[in-house]
């Protein structure tokens, strides 16, 4: 059997994992779950209000995203080599990312009711569909990667038969732009939804009404829960999808250009196509993880989601060597002055798999309220809101220490053993089991939106204490996820990066620190990542704001609303949420385009590389500090609503719900928007790694 066969079979097989799940997550029924008629009636009516919400924010976003991507796709026809197979290249990526958007809101919409339902029957079930049903996500969005990647490839050579794999590979890059593209928008549009209907929510319902979380009288809650679905389901899916398909790119293009210079016969297609093998075998192993995946009881729910990315990374470590072996053999070729084989390989793979694992556990360690750090911020509530913060972000800013030096390891063993190369590697290794990795976190809004239809239809508080569990791990878990995102972000980043180097012929001297346009570079790369997180939390501020006087206005005119006597106006709330996302969304979206495209063509690829380098470097501390101070700031309110320091409407939980409303916009818009910011600015920079070498850098001739 062919490697082209086993890839596609491998990125079939997901999908069909995924469909069986639907199927399972479908087959149960919600009247099964319901007390009463009028119970059923009202969880059907919120969960529909939750669907309906999330499929319009998604059709809104998508016009606007359609009339992008065709401007930008012609821009890719005018300027690149290849121009048209590029930019056919680029509509699939961003065709197909969209579709994995699609597909895991649809199921998140129907499995967030079920889950509510089958809490109560059991918690073990109620697990279950959560679970299936980010299991959809996961195995749907990875088969899509795979399957999107070997048949554009195949398209790509079946119309250009007599041009080098390296060209081929460069033109593929454009499906992982594509993807990327719609990251950004998922990513950004998605968290000033979910963010500006959470701080309205929060601040007014919570702290000012003193109605607890998902109260039904609450007129933001419904925005709520859309915005889980839309930020963290859409938004991230279409950002692991991009980190896939980047570093596959990345690693395919750097593998091709060194292919060449070997002696004739000695590139055969195992090696040509082993990063997208890599892809698959990672499907398999993620397989074989899920029966180990059993809840029986609320204490067991986080160790079993933990569990299935252990035993995932486990199995992927296993399988890693023999199909290294298998598809490089005896052969070795240079990557730059490295000497690259099999053993090489298989060292940067691994080094980059377990690094992601230790990466999400230094989350948990740093965002769990079982562990110290988020206690001492629950306790730095006990003097108020202000202790509160600035035990927040210290917190944020240490946990970005070890994830940085594990990340600077993966990169110097990955380059030690497989040049330029092995960066790619570490990359494609840390993302072997994004298949769970997805599920995972795909499970935690699916469960905290079960939360919050069972607080709104009136089901009891026995269950609302079974999805609180549920959503507790999930929460977590959703940490680790980012942590996950971002360091492989990074990796994804720096491969890419290596890839523009070596299409550009940027090396040796020509990147030193002391040359002024190298040095300019860096200095305002580092400074993106600033300009766009004030941009985005700005955009958060803003259409928070608008949310807010919304909420007060419903209290104070729309009579016996306090008294649950008369029903908000959600759909004024929801229709906020939308308009002010896809609003705000534009101008960080265009920050990040048009930087690589401006630098490159007016001063030149060395301080293009210089840009990238500065933005990755400071991007990722910021997006790691940022995620894991908002996480432990959700953590620590939680902590105290379990009965500590005074428990729910304590003046310790007041100064948590403040901190926790400062860390929503952290740890759900702009840390993980980073993640696209250094991604995408390196991938459009590799698609046009051509045309900004020959244009030399016009204001510089």
């Amino acid at each position: 059997m062919s490697i082209i066969s086993i890839i596609l079979g491998l990125g079939v097989l997901a999908l069909i994992v995924a469909v069986i799940f639907r199927q399972r997550v479908l087959s149960v029924k919600v009247e099964d779950g319901a007390s009463s008629p009028e119970e059923l009636s009202r969880l059907t009516e919120i969960s529909t209000a939750i669907a309906e919400g999330a499929m319009a924010f998604l059709s809104r976003e998508y016009r606007v995203l359609g009339l992008f991507m065709a401007l930008f796709a012609v821009l890719i026809f005018f300027t690149v080599d290849h121009g048209a197979h590029t930019a056919l290249a680029f509509v699939c990526g961003a065709a197909t990312s969209v579709a994995a958007g699609y597909i895991g809101m649809k199921i998140a919409t129907v499995g967030n009711v079920r889950t509510a339902s089958a809490a109560r029957v059991s918690l073990q079930k109620s697990f279950s569909v959560a679970f299936e049903s980010g299991a959809v996500m996961g195995f749907g969005l990875t088969g899509l990667a795979v399957v999107g990647l070997i048949l554009v490839w195949l398209g790509i050579d079946a119309m250009l038969p007599g041009v080098s794999r390296e060209v081929q590979m460069e033109i593929l890059s454009g499906f992982g732009l594509g993807g990327s593209a719609v990251a950004l928008f998922g990513r950004v549009g998605g968290g000033i939804y979910t963010k500006a209907a959470d701080v309205g929510a929060d601040l007014v319902g919570k702290v000012e009404a003193g109605i607890p979380e998902d109260d039904p009288r609450n007129p933001a809650v419904i925005a709520d829960n859309v915005g889980d679905n839309v930020g963290d389901i859409a938004g991230m899916g279409a950002d692991l999808f991009g980190s896939v398909a980047e570093s596959t790119c990345a690693a395919l293009v750097i593998g091709a250009a060194s292919y060449a210079a070997m002696p004739a016969g000695a590139a055969n297609m195992n090696i040509v196509l082993f990063p997208m093998l890599v892809n698959g075998v990672g499907i398999v192993a993620s397989i074989l993880a899920l029966p180990f995946v059993r809840a029986s009881s609320e204490e067991k729910v986080e160790g079993a989601l933990k569990n299935a990315l252990i035993i995932s990374t486990v199995i992927m470590l296993a399988a890693l060597y023999p199909i290294t072996n298998w598809a490089f053999g005896t052969t070795s070729f240079m990557v730059g002055t490295v000497l690259v084989n099999g053993m090489g390989v298989f060292t940067a793979l691994a080094v980059g798999l377990v690094a992601g694992l230790l990466i999400g556990l230094v989350t948990e360690f740093y965002t769990s309220h079982r562990y110290k750090p988020v206690r001492e911020v629950a306790d730095a509530s006990k003097t108020g809101s202000a202790t509160n913060i600035i035990y927040g972000l210290a917190l944020g800013y240490n946990s970005a220490v070890i994830p940085m030096l594990l990340i600077a390891i993966s990169v110097v063993v990955g380059y030690s053993f497989a040049g330029m190369y092995g960066i790619a590697l570490t990359a494609i290794g840390m993302l072997g089991t994004i298949a769970v990795g997805l599920t995972i976190d795909a499970y935690g809004p699916t469960s905290d939106n079960a939360g919050g239809i069972a607080e709104m239809a009136e089901m009891g508080k026995d269950i609302r204490k079974r999805t609180d569990a549920l959503d507790a791990a999930g929460n977590t878990t959703a940490a680790i996820g980012k942590g996950f995102a971002i360091g492989s972000a990074a990796l994804t980043s720096l491969a890419l990066t290596s890839a523009f180097l070596t299409r550009a012929k940027v090396q040796g001297t020509a990147l030193a620190i002391t040359d002024p346009h190298v040095l300019a570079g860096l200095l305002v790369g580092g400074a993106l990542p600033f300009a766009f997180s004030a941009m985005t939390m700005k955009s958060v501020g803003k259409a928070a704001f608008a949310m807010i006087e919304e909420v007060r206005r419903q209290f104070r005119t729309i009579p016996g609303l306090m008294e649950g006597k008369a029903k908000a106006d959600y759909a004024k709330c929801v229709d906020i949420s939308t308009a002010a996302s896809i609003k705000e969304m534009i101008a960080p979206g265009l920050l990040v385009i048009l930087s690589p495209l401006v630098v490159g063509f007016l001063f030149g690829v060395q301080m293009l590389a210089g840009l990238l380098i500065g933005s990755l470097v400071v991007g990722v501390m910021l997006a790691i500090s940022m995620a894991n101070s908002g996480g432990a700031w959700d953590n620590a309110k939680k902590y105290i609503e379990t009965g500590v320091h005074g428990g729910k409407g304590s003046d310790t939980h007041k100064a948590a719900v403040v901190g926790d409303t400062v860390g929503d916009p952290f740890k759900d818009t702009s840390g993980p928007a980073l993640n696209i910011l250094i991604k995408l600015m390196a991938i459009i920079s590799l698609v046009f790694a051509g045309a900004f070498a020959s244009s030399g850098g016009i204001l510089l001739k």
